[in-house]
């Protein structure tokens, strides 16, 4: 007798949470019957980076969502475009530049992206100096 009340018990408990996530997923289609997003760039509050928002559109419906800019981003491709790069390249002397290419690997939110980049940087002098003073440690 038990066990059947435990069962009939976990029975309903299990009803009871089908039926609130059914009510859940018709409430996220009934907001949105659009399917095909059109998703604008990530747009800073302010400076180059940060916070900010991007706004999508779809026929006559129009959102706007936070999203977030690295401050480490390259504007030449844009932060939505995701690359896979290569080694950097050896040392130029003409240019004093070393380069290296990138593959698409992502593009987020419907970007426009190059299949293929390439970027540079400068090259870096292989003489560091090392060695540092210590404080305070055997000075009187």
């Amino acid at each position: 007798m038990q066990h059947r009340g435990f069962f009939l018990l976990a029975l309903l408990a299990l009803l009871v949470v089908t039926s609130a996530v059914a009510k859940k997923k018709e409430k996220v289609k009934k907001g949105s019957e659009c399917s095909e997003w059109t998703w604008g760039p990530c747009t800073p509050s302010s400076k180059d980076c940060g916070m900010g928002f991007r706004e999508g559109t779809c026929g006559a419906q129009t959102q706007r969502v936070h999203c977030k800019v690295p401050c480490n981003w390259k504007k030449e491709f844009g932060a939505d475009c995701k690359y896979k790069f290569e080694s950097w390249g050896a040392c130029d002397g003409s240019t004093g530049t070393k380069a290296r290419q990138g593959t698409l690997k992502k593009a987020r939110y419907n970007a426009q992206c190059q299949e293929t980049i390439r970027v540079t940087k400068p090259c870096t002098s292989k003489t560091k100096s090392k060695t540092k003073a210590k404080k305070g440690k055997g000075k009187d």
